[in-house]
């Protein structure tokens, strides 16, 4: 994956089959000895095998879940602000996603109403709340 031209979409990604992470939304950004965690409410397709039917109330299945970066090296954000991963994940934005996309081996884009946030970490690992 060395050629920059050659992006890897998040549906193409066997950690988010059956989700629709442009449906999703960003809660929190925080840093949990050494992996970056995105708090997420995250939309459930129904081939997904936490999917529920919604309830009345609902129109689509969103669970609250966690995209875990391990190994988080590098943070960083067009809105700005440098320092220790920490302290720039405690900064970002927060809304709904857009896209996450693989620009090369270990580093990552993610795009929504937050900006866009790169991401230097091992690959990313999806966990429902609770599951």
């Amino acid at each position: 994956m060395g050629n920059s031209d050659a992006t890897i979409g998040w549906r193409q990604l066997r950690e988010f089959a059956d989700v629709d992470l442009s449906q999703s939304f960003v809660l929190s950004w925080h840093v949990e000895a050494e992996m970056l965690v995105i708090d997420v409410d995250l939309y459930l397709e129904p081939g997904h095998p936490f999917y529920e039917t919604p309830r009345p109330a609902e129109v689509h299945c969103i669970r609250p879940a966690f995209i875990e970066f391990p190994y988080c090296d590098e943070l960083s954000s067009a809105a700005g602000g440098g320092g220790e991963v920490a302290e720039i994940a405690a900064n970002l934005g927060l809304g709904a996603i857009s896209d996450l996309v693989v620009l090369e081996d270990s580093r990552y884009a993610i795009s929504g109403e937050f900006g866009t946030v790169s991401v230097v970490a091992e690959r990313p690992i999806l966990r429902l709340k609770g599951s």
